[in-house]
């Protein structure tokens, strides 16, 4: 056998080890870096490296909270993708796509720390780029399931998104450059604890550190009975049957928002006659009174009661208005029925009228006081003026 021949058969055996010994490595690395996260511990049971394909699939990641008292983990994903996204490198981008298979996600909202699990104090960025140190340019949810506990604490309600399907593309404006929104982001899943489904579309600007975004958002066919222990708890009454459906569009821009939110009920029944099993004396008279708002105020061509509510200000401060919501309701009744669907006369222009509005308002200040400093020059020379002439008098 020629000394050519043994050494490339040498590099052939050591490449075959080398493969062999790579996801070994590969997993103690990733299991080293999830180990530590903060207030948060993860593990991997497996990894599987494609060499051809340039991607390897974590198996079994779970995330837990260290000291909490919630028995589920925080995350857990049963199959995770992470590749190079040829499509871009074909395109001179070297960046990522992640694919999370049937992950289960378990938020926990609570004022004592051991019961709350939200992931807020962790930079989850900062572990995904260890993990992953190309770019992320796509990130997709595949039968996923979402669940928020205790979202109210009194009465406790919670929340469940499952078939939960996700999708961010264009996560590092490989397209589309010039695009204020370059990232479109799909989302879709049942909401069965309240027998509805939700839809979220939306275009955005992932870059910065505040994104800018353009949503749809929709709850459609929410049961009302399903409501009911809120009903009781901060209305003292409960519907007998009907849906709502909910419909909003926002858009921001640098963190000043403009949107609404559209809710829309149908077949709603809060009165029943015959209905005593747990019902005071004042639940009777307040249902009934609801019952007969509502028959004041429902469109009876399509038996709904709607209005649009518009949302206004900063990501910090959320404003609402009474008057408009009101007409809304009035307009629903009398005038014109809100239809199902999405008004779309939110853009992000809209975002920036709001912008443009506080400046104009800033401005006006800015000329208000000049005008007030103005006015106080004035009446010192006067003063001074009538000072001066009084002494010379006095003289």
């Amino acid at each position: 056998m020629k000394r050519t021949t043994k050494i490339l058969l040498a590099l052939v055996v050591l490449l075959i080890i080398a493969r062999l010994l790579l996801p070994y490595f590969v997993l103690r690395y990733v299991n080293k870096t999830l180990a530590d996260m903060g207030a948060y511990t993860g593990h991997v049971e497996d990894i599987d490296i494609q060499l051809i394909r340039g991607a390897y699939q974590l198996d079994d990641l779970r995330i837990r909270k260290i000291h909490g008292k919630i028995k589920e983990p925080f995350i857990y994903i049963p199959k995770t993708d992470l590749s190079v996204e040829w499509k871009s490198l074909f395109k001179g981008k070297l960046v990522s796509e992640v694919e999370c298979y049937e992950p289960e996600i378990n938020f926990a909202f609570s004022d004592n720390e051991a019961s709350s699990q939200t992931g807020a104090d962790v930079d989850w960025t900062t572990y995904l780029r260890k993990m992953l140190p190309i770019s992320i340019n796509r990130f997709a949810v595949i039968n996923g399931k979402v669940n928020l506990t205790s979202l109210i604490t009194q009465p406790r309600a919670d929340l469940s998104i499952q078939k939960f399907q996700g999708e961010i593309r264009n996560i590092r404006n490989v397209e589309d450059g010039n695009k204020k929104l370059p990232s479109p982001v799909v989302a879709s899943g049942d909401v069965p604890g309240y027998g509805g489904t939700m839809n979220f579309s939306a275009n955005m600007n992932l870059l910065k550190e505040t994104p800018d975004f353009d949503y749809n958002l929709r709850f459609s066919d929410l049961q009302l009975v399903k409501l009911n222990p809120l009903a009781r708890q901060y209305a003292n009454l409960d519907f007998e049957r009907g849906t709502v459906s909910v419909y909003s569009e926002m858009a921001m821009l640098d963190s000043k928002l403009n949107g609404y939110l559209k809710p829309l009920t149908k077949g709603m029944q809060i009165f029943k006659l015959d209905e005593h099993k747990g019902r005071t004396v004042g639940r009777f008279f307040t249902e009934l009174l609801a019952q007969a708002g509502t028959a004041i105020l429902k469109n009876q061509k399509h038996d709904q009661v709607a209005t649009r509510i518009p949302l206004n200000g900063t990501i910090d401060n959320i404003k609402t208005f009474t008057w408009p919501t009101i007409f809304g309701v009035l307009r629903n009744a009398y005038i014109e029925a809100f239809k199902g669907e999405f008004d779309n006369n939110i853009t992000l222009k809209d975002a920036l009228k709001s912008v443009k509005d506080d400046f104009k308002a800033k401005r006006a200040e800015r000329k208000t006081e000049r005008k007030e400093k103005r006015a106080e020059r004035k009446a010192e020379r006067q003063q001074k003026r009538a000072k001066r002439k009084a002494e010379r008098k006095a003289k």
